[in-house]
């Protein structure tokens, strides 16, 4: 026998023993991943026999209407040999719950579903009794330990020392909220999943004839003012509940600067109209408005069309947030939401994390030209300025601010570039390749935006046209792989 016929044997004969002593392995392991019935069980066995053993699965104050169509209607019997096993008669639990509750099904919702909801029921619910309603597995209310909801959300336990916590919290989380509620996306009612939306939830505890109440609100009518605009409705860093970002005159309390006395119950400002009382602080803003080489033109309406005057979540005191502000009117962009793979700036943290708002001198309200852009935040050389006292950090020169945990949270792809040149694979440039017989002559164009969409795509990667990570999206231009120096331009 040749030397390759013996290495060929050798290697096939362990390769059979191996594969041998994996399927002994698995045959042992199925027992621990099957759930396996203690005692062997008829076919056909009724819940009068599984009640035998079970009986506490119908004890409780809430026990689940599919009790009483007996343990066969979800479970079902299989028996192999001597071996019985009881399981779903679906392949999740969660596909068995729709079989009667396909109102809930989060394939056909519109709007914003509560992420367990969306695949894991059992993660709050109990399938089948529960001393809490809705078989809930705790209650929705009291501490830590005992609210359900504060399993995965941390509200309200964490108040910084000189903060303040809505005294409703205490009251149970569905004093204001109904888990499953859903509706027109960008509705805080239907989003936040709300009883009903702000003024009139809060107004169910908070009387707005109170004198006490007015007094704190200047005597300014805010009765049919949205309240989550300036409180923030679970806790805060300061007092009142107050938005983490405020406007310096509402912060220290002068009001005078921009309100008269209210009149007939109305606001009255100190100018003739919004635009007005706004410049004279905002001048700056005003001229870039008007200068701007490229301008905004929904920066040429009313200062709060897009800002709150006195308080926000986020910094630039957007009205509602720093992503839907902009969606509102720019809905080719809103479309691109459906799409699989989000750029986070784009509908994560805001739209002004690339663009200028106001005015700019490039296309496109662009911060930067080219990829200096992208390279703030991908670009190894580039450090982020932190605002000890504000927590936050800013990039772009301090023009934005950003959360201080921003980049830990969202792990920007660094790349490793040298001279232009190393992404996707090393020496692969990234900008404009110059003719090397005149070097102001651009010989390939390249930018980020050649290989990458700036808002959502498709596909990981956020390639341009959906297109897959493979060697197919790179043959849009290297189309001899035997020579990949040969560039075919886009089109």
């Amino acid at each position: 026998m040749s030397v390759a016929r013996q290495n060929r044997w050798r290697f096939e004969t362990v390769r059979d023993g191996v594969l041998q002593v994996l399927v002994v392995l698995f045959l042992a392991a199925l027992p621990a991943f099957a759930a396996t019935h203690p005692v062997p069980l008829d076919k056909n066995t009724d819940a009068a026999k599984c009640l035998e053993c079970h009986s506490d699965k119908q004890q409780g104050k809430a026990i689940h209407s599919a009790m009483a169509t007996g343990c066969m209607s979800c479970h079902e019997i299989r028996i192999n040999k001597d071996v019985t096993r009881v399981k779903l008669i679906t392949a999740t639990p969660a596909a068995l719950c729709l079989t009667c509750h396909a109102d809930k099904n989060a394939a056909d919702l519109k709007g914003t579903v509560h992420s367990p909801a969306v695949r894991d029921c059992l993660k709050c619910h109990d399938p089948h009794s529960s001393d809490n309603k809705n078989q809930l597995l705790k209650a929705s209310a009291g501490g830590e330990k005992q609210n359900l909801c504060l399993s995965c959300h941390q509200i309200g336990l964490n108040v910084p020392e000189k903060g303040s916590r809505h005294a409703a919290l205490d009251m149970g989380c569905e004093t204001c909220h109904v888990t499953h509620k859903t509706g027109e996306k960008g509705k805080p009612e239907f989003d936040f999943h709300l009883t009903k939306a702000a003024p009139a939830l809060c107004l169910d505890c908070h009387d707005a004839k109170d004198a006490s109440l007015q007094k704190a609100h200047r005597n300014q009518p805010f009765s049919t003012a949205n309240c989550l605009t300036c409180h923030d409705p679970h806790q805060s860093a300061a007092p009142k509940l107050m938005a983490k970002f405020v406007h310096p005159p509402f912060g220290e309390k002068t009001c005078e600067v921009c309100h008269e006395a209210a009149k007939d119950g109305k606001v009255v400002l100190t100018q003739t109209d919004v635009k007005a009382l706004c410049v004279t602080c905002h001048d700056d803003k005003a001229k870039l408005i008007e200068t701007a080489k490229v301008q905004h033109p929904g920066a040429a309406g009313d200062c709060t069309d897009c800002h709150n005057p006195h308080a926000s979540k986020s910094p630039g005191l957007p009205k509602t947030d720093p992503v839907s502000i902009c969606l509102g009117c720019h809905t080719d962009v809103a479309d691109l939401e459906k799409k699989p793979v989000h750029h986070q700036p784009a509908f994560g943290q805001g739209c002004a994390v690339c663009h200028e708002p106001h005015g700019s001198a490039r296309a496109k309200l662009l911060r930067a030209e080219g990829n200096a852009l992208c390279l703030e935040c991908h670009g190894k050389d580039t450090v982020p300025q932190r605002l000890e006292a504000q927590h936050l950090i800013t990039i772009f020169d301090g023009k934005v601010r950003l959360p201080e945990d921003y980049f830990d949270k969202n792990k920007a792809y660094v790349l490793p570039l040298r001279y232009n040149l190393g992404h996707p694979v090393a020496q692969h440039p990234v900008a404009n390749v110059m003719d090397p017989t005149n070097i102001h002559k651009v010989k390939n164009t390249l930018s980020c935006v050649r290989c990458h969409q700036p808002h959502a795509g498709g596909q990981p990667r956020l390639l341009v046209k959906d297109q897959q990570n493979n060697m197919a999206f790179c043959d849009n231009c290297h189309q001899n792989r035997l020579d990949m120096t040969q560039i075919v331009e886009a089109k």
